[in-house]
């Protein structure tokens, strides 16, 4: 059974960091792309980051370039996004999410792309 869970999440102050991380279990993710995506109360799903297999390729949303970084570690299964400088405009569910079906990372923002899906962790900013 594929399973990817998120942790990390929680309350913050403006201006604060958090760092979240997902464990993926249950097949080798050997090659995949894989790609962080928020959801706040109301809106749609938002593309955040992604990373492929190597690392060498990253792309990040515009609202978060700059304040978010998103590595891996292949040994470990699992991929992080470090995020700074928060704002209450972030305050959303944040879920992880894998993909073998990306040739061009900006083809990384769709979602329907991804096949595996965690079941997310709540990041709350307060102002």
């Amino acid at each position: 059974q594929v399973e990817l869970a998120e942790s990390g999440g929680g309350l913050v102050q403006a201006g604060g960091s958090l760092r979240l991380s997902c464990a993926a279990s249950g097949r080798t993710f050997r090659g995949y792309v894989m790609g962080w995506f928020r959801q706040a109360p109301g809106k749609e799903r938002e593309f955040v980051a992604a990373i492929s297999w190597s690392g060498g390729n990253i792309y990040y949303a515009d609202s978060v370039k700059g304040r978010f970084t998103i590595s891996r570690d292949n040994a470990k299964n699992t991929v992080y996004l470090q995020m700074n400088s928060l704002k209450p405009e972030d305050t959303a569910v944040y879920c992880c999410a894998a993909t073998n079906r990306v040739a061009l990372m900006f083809d990384a923002v769709i979602p329907s792309r991804y096949d595996y899906w965690g079941q997310g962790t709540q990041v709350t900013v307060s102002s």
